[in-house]
């Protein structure tokens, strides 16, 4: 946590509360309170405004680590033997937009995301404004059970969002969460829409990274076989490395490579 602190950066709190100040006016309200969250997040500061809306505060630092981050990725999807499809944002307040967008486009779908509200600038800084899920539990925290009960409905979702040419990118437990029994999905990345097939490859393997420490390879496997063809599957193995690298994941890949071996030689 202390390193995420570091490469975060910390942005003051009399800025934080500029920011919270003009949330509040924008919706005609007095800044009441202002709470800062703890979480597992390098690329922002998020907090909650009066109980009511979901803030990330983006700074520069937080671009400036985002594209760094971008860059490492496009470096694994070269060596997966993909065109590089992450796309880096000129700026805060470039991500900030970009986020709320990406959220609107998964509403727009019929997929559960908080609801967009707007995404605007404070002292340099990228505001982005959502729904505030007051009650939720991220897909690490449920137990085996209810996550198999899921894992049709993540890949359920995942497919519609690659028919409709839009990628998460950064999908892992943190950034699905269950609320009111529906999947809710979060933090997606900006993604280079002519490069969905390869972005949709690495979104499997990121699905089943997430999923096989707590259903196992086959059930993961099994789950993504009912939603993908084998070709996509086969696609996905090419990422499975790059994926195992990344320290949000923890998963034994050489056995979601066999399950996934198993399906493809089937066909």
């Amino acid at each position: 946590m202390r390193l995420r602190r570091l490469i975060r950066g910390t942005v003051g709190w009399d800025r934080l509360e500029a920011v919270a100040r003009e949330v509040a006016a924008r919706y005609d309200q007095p800044m009441v309170r202002m709470t800062y969250l703890e979480a597992d997040n390098w690329l922002s500061t998020p907090c909650v405004v009066n109980d009511e809306w979901f803030v990330k505060i983006i700074s520069p630092q937080n671009a400036f680590v985002h594209a760094l981050f971008t860059g490492a990725r496009n470096v694994g999807a070269f060596t997966a033997g993909s065109e590089s499809f992450f796309e880096r944002s000129a700026g805060p307040v470039e991500m900030a937009a970009h986020e709320l967008e990406a959220t609107r486009r998964m509403n727009d779908i019929g997929l559960h995301a908080p609801e967009p509200i707007e995404s605007f600038e404070v002292d340099g800084l990228g505001v982005v404004v959502l729904e505030y899920l007051d009650e939720f539990t991220t897909l690490d925290a449920l137990s085996r059970a209810e996550t198999e009960a899921y894992t049709g409905d993540l890949f359920a979702a995942l497919a519609t969002m690659h028919d409709n040419d839009l990628a998460h990118g950064d999908l892992r437990e943190e950034n699905v969460l269950v609320h009111d029994d529906d999947l809710y999905f979060i933090d997606a990345t900006n993604v280079d829409a002519d490069a969905i097939e390869d972005a949709r490859a690495y979104d499997v393997a990121s699905a089943l990274a997430a999923l096989e420490p707590h259903i196992g390879a086959h059930a993961a496997v099994t789950a993504a076989a009912d939603h993908y063809e084998p070709a996509v599957l086969a696609d996905a193995l090419n990422f499975l490395a790059f994926v195992n690298l990344r320290p949000d994941h923890d998963f034994d890949a050489a056995a979601v490579a066999d399950e996934v071996d198993a399906v493809v030689s089937e066909t």
